[in-house]
């Protein structure tokens, strides 16, 4: 479809926003809109990452950035845009106007020095020819308390738990997260103000549930933990049928760990708990009794892009000694493209241009996809997305790769 005048791309001013926002939010055909939800929104936007696609004085398109910083691998936090509010106008589709977003943006996150990109997609199949693919996912179920009991570990009994307000501990709360960040590849550093997201609490959101809830755990006298989450009242013909929806949940040990996921299945009227977005490894999983009964479900999660492939390659670490050449294809970040050598241990890594011989060759795709440790080179080869061109590279390469802890990105944005 053509255009009889072409869109201009601009970097969002703030007395732009709220056009800018309301183009968005149309373009993802969301309802009502707390004034609340609309100021947090604008709190947290970096206009100087936000970019609007015009035409004329409309806003057609949008994209933006958060300044995050990413837990990869080895544990280093690394500067990652956060891609975000990513819309094109039902007009204006098929123009290239989100291309010439992306285009702008990755050049934009390369010349800030970041290395890597990571978005979560709400239609996958779209940023696939950006250089992105899926790096992390996560776990939905619902147990079913009223037939599944849990294992506990030793100490669960001297966790003390209690109920607060969710903005009176929110402190401690983040004081939990943050202990966690570099434990895990995929965890966000917060931003200044991202605290506040997880307590927005519009009626209009909770479906019929109650507010917010949380609980706070304790051993020793400090905080080792809490659980934010709703309970909806339900009745069915054998009695009360409600459920728990698990909004949040942070433990710094197995035992507090234990202790929050028993309170939360044994919640008075309560039948079943909800949980969404959680890690692959999510520890409930060890402590129930019949997994069957929690149908748990694997959902795509983190999409990553790497923006400066030495950069990235040479940001975390590898669980055993590597010294691989990589053969890279980028058709929309050329400046990746060619042989790069990786060596590297548990201890850091080196990652430089070279005209040695390629060992193995792929696109920036797959690099992106086993970056955080969580898919296999050797996966990515079965499927034919990896060419081994000497023999042994494909298995060193993608032992190195790997992490002794899944991935998981805690929250969207």
């Amino acid at each position: 479809m053509g255009t009889d005048r072409a869109t201009e791309l601009k970097v969002l001013r703030p007395e732009e926003w709220d056009g800018w926002w309301d183009g968005l939010i149309r373009a993802f055909g969301d309802g009502p809109v707390t004034a609340e939800e609309r100021e947090l929104d604008r709190s947290v936007t970096e206009f100087d990452r936000s970019l609007a696609a015009w035409d004329g004085d409309t806003v057609v398109g949008t994209a933006g950035a958060f300044s995050f910083r990413m837990t990869v691998p080895g544990g280093t936090q690394v500067p990652t845009a956060g891609v975000t509010m990513v819309s094109v106008a039902a007009t204006h589709r098929r123009r290239g106007v989100l291309t010439s977003m992306m285009r702008r943006q990755l050049d934009d996150v390369r010349a800030l020095g970041e290395p890597l990109a990571v978005l979560t997609a709400s239609e996958p199949a779209i940023y696939g020819r950006f250089g992105y693919n899926s790096a992390a996912f996560q776990v939905h179920a619902e147990i079913d308390t009223s037939r599944v009991t849990l294992a506990v570990p030793a100490g669960t009994e001297d966790v003390r738990l209690r109920y607060a307000k969710p903005a009176d501990v929110l402190d401690a709360c983040e004081a939990v997260y943050a202990a966690l960040v570099p434990r895990r590849p995929g965890m966000l550093d917060r931003l200044p103000g991202w605290e506040q997201v997880a307590l927005v609490d519009p009626e209009s959101g909770r479906d019929g549930a109650s507010a917010l809830q949380c609980v706070l755990a304790e051993r020793d006298g400090r905080v080792t933990g809490y659980a934010r989450f709703r309970t909806k009242l339900g009745w069915g013909p054998s009695g009360h049928d409600g459920t728990v929806k698990l909004e949040a949940l942070e433990a710094l040990d197995p035992a507090t760990d234990a202790a929050l996921w028993r309170f939360l299945c044994d919640i008075d009227l309560m039948s079943t708990l909800s949980v969404r977005g959680r890690p692959v490894d999510d520890t409930w999983q060890y402590l129930v009794s019949d997994i069957r009964r929690c149908v748990p479900r694997l959902r795509d999660s983190a999409y990553v892009r790497l923006v400066d492939v030495g950069k990235a390659l040479a940001a975390r670490s590898y669980q055993v000694p590597v010294d691989v050449v990589f053969e890279v294809e980028d058709t929309f970040c050329p400046w990746n493209a060619g042989r790069w050598r990786l060596t590297g241990d548990a201890k850091g890594a080196a990652c430089e241009r070279t005209s040695d011989a390629a060992e193995l060759s792929l696109s920036v795709r797959e690099l992106a996809a086993c970056y955080l440790g969580g898919v296999s080179l050797l996966s990515l080869a079965a499927a034919g997305r990896v060419r081994e061109l000497r023999p042994g590279a494909l298995t060193e390469a993608s032992v190195a790769f790997g992490s002794p802890v899944v991935p998981w990105l805690p929250h969207g944005f």
